[in-house]
């Protein structure tokens, strides 16, 4: 690693924009911006990073949806997304132009899955999925040592899902409604439980019903995909005992079916943590930073 560059690291989020510069890996400022209109939010992403000084590289990690077709027009920019003002957002190009440094770009769960790989609960690993559950839902497939993108990115967060016995609700997913993200994100509990997650951490049925949906999108990624491990990250999973009640009730979606001996017994080394926390996607941004300063 080569420790005497810096690196700007720009977590893009539907809320708020973290924006850290790094000497190396570590960190050595940043700020919280709110999310509010793009020129406000990325003026003030571009403005805090000149202040610092001078960085040899930008890495954006970013909600989506993005357009990653490296030979698209629009590469690198924000495309339907229901965040208002937000649609077709040139967020790679905006910030590439107005600090004039190498930059890269990837959905906010790519980047802090290629921290994970570097530095965290995935080094070594050649395949493995991380999912982020907190404002939406999202997910990144990491094969052979990159993030995979196809004809964009994955968007797992979309699936529909067998419904938990006696659960009616309609789901708040503005394209799909009951999908996976509909139905087990932070908004949905939210919306179906009359209070947010962390107002109801007391309420064992919340988790109960919370566990039993991510289960099942765990056993359809695992009989998809057959990652090495599954990282489950986001604030929602920041609940005590949450990532616990996942895992045996993913043993229970699987039913036995296995072909490898990582999925049997109690998944403890493959249901995991992310290693950097809350902090897995700005440590993916420097990672991002890295790649584009080569």
């Amino acid at each position: 690693m080569i420790t005497n560059r810096h690196y700007a690291a720009v977590e893009a989020g539907g809320t708020k924009f973290r924006v850290a510069v790094a000497r190396g890996r570590d960190i050595v400022a940043d700020t919280t911006i709110p999310t509010t209109t793009p020129d406000e939010t990325l003026g003030a992403t571009v403005d805090f990073i000149r202040e610092w000084g001078t960085v040899d590289a930008v890495g954006i990690a970013s909600f989506g949806p993005l357009d990653l077709d490296r030979s698209s027009p629009t590469y690198g920019s924000i495309t339907s997304t229901p965040k208002p003002d937000w649609s077709d957002t040139p967020v790679l190009a905006t910030i590439r132009r107005q600090l004039g440094v190498p930059a890269s770009i990837d959905v906010d769960v790519g980047g802090a899955a290629l921290g994970e790989w570097r530095w965290g609960a995935a080094h070594g690993l050649d395949h493995f999925i991380y999912i982020t559950v907190g404002t939406g839902f999202g997910a990144a497939v990491f094969i052979d040592g990159k993030v995979h993108h196809g004809m964009g990115h994955p968007e797992m967060g979309h699936i529909t899902l067998e419904r938990v016995p006696g659960d009616d609700y309609p789901g708040r997913c503005p394209f799909h409604g009951a999908c996976l993200e509909g139905m087990a994100a932070g908004p949905a509990i939210k919306d179906r439980w009359g209070a947010p997650g962390a107002e109801l951490t007391d309420r064992a049925e919340v988790w109960e019903m919370e566990a039993a949906y991510l289960a099942r999108a765990i056993r359809s990624f695992t009989y998809v995909a057959a990652p090495e491990r599954i990282l489950l990250g986001g604030g929602v999973m920041q609940t005590e005992g949450l990532l616990e009640l996942v895992r045996s009730k993913t043993v229970q979606q699987l039913a036995g079916y296995v072909t490898s001996d990582v999925l049997r017994g109690s998944l403890e080394d493959y249901i995991v943590a992310p290693a950097f926390g809350q902090d897995a996607g700005l440590v993916g941004a420097i990672a991002l930073a890295m790649s584009a300063a080569g």
